[in-house]
This record gives structure tokens, C-alpha cells and sequence, in this order.
């Protein structure tokens, strides 16, 4: 069994910044994409960011130049770095992230239990 656990979350200024980090564990043989999603009040789970094993990002349009996703490999952790951060950001960010497990063996694919990320006006 995987498990995935993000940390780094909190209230925040407008403008400020914060740093999401996600650690994976458990039965991992590879992990292959990671990404995070966020769900605010009232809406629907979305798209923030995407990493493949090699390093190839994706970013929703409303993050752009604002977000950096990042992975440390040897270490199974997957960053978000959110800068210029806006109440709009405000949300519960999930972290996932899919491979194969060794015990298992079959492919995975994990979410963490989420982490509140608010941005004040």
C-alpha cells in the first residue's frame, strides 16, 4: 500500500507565499506522475499542477508563473512552490501520485487526505 501525506499548508496574506510538500511511502517499486489538485468551498476538485518521472510539467492556466511543481526523486516528495498567492487560491490541496507497487504488483494510483491553504484579502 501507498500513502501519500501533505504538509506545508496554512493561512497566508495575500501576496505571500507558502510551500506544499508531499511525501509518498509504502510499497513503491516507481513513482511515475505526481501532481496536485484543489478543491475550494462549493466547487469542483481541479487541476493545478502535474510532473512526470522526467520532469515534464503541466499548470492550469490560473496558476501560471505563479506555481512551480517539483520532485526529489530519491526522496519520493513532491513540492508545490505557490508565490503571489490570492484568496482565490484559497482551497484544500490534494496530492497524487501514481507507479507500480512492489507488494502488490500492479499499478497504484494514491490521493492524499488533503491540506487547507487560505489566502486573506
Amino acid at each position: 500500500q501507498v500513502q501519500l501525506v501533505e504538509s506545508g499548508g496554512g493561512l497566508v496574506q495575500a501576496g505571500g507565499s507558502l510551500r506544499l510538500s508531499c511525501a509518498a511511502s509504502g510499497s513503491i517499486f516507481s513513482l511515475n506522475a505526481m501532481g496536485w489538485y484543489r478543491q475550494a468551498p462549493g466547487k469542483q476538485r481541479e487541476l493545478v499542477a502535474t510532473i512526470t518521472s522526467s520532469g515534464y510539467t503541466n499548470y492550469a492556466d490560473s496558476v501560471k508563473g505563479r506555481f512551480a511543481i517539483s520532485r526529489d526523486n530519491a526522496k519520493n516528495t513532491l513540492y508545490l512552490q505557490m508565490n503571489s498567492l490570492e484568496p482565490e487560491d484559497t482551497a484544500v490541496y490534494y496530492c497524487t501520485a501514481s507507479g507500480y507497487d512492489r507488494r502488490r504488483l500492479r499499478n497504484f494510483d494514491s490521493w492524499g487526505q488533503g491540506i487547507q491553504v487560505t489566502v486573506s484579502s
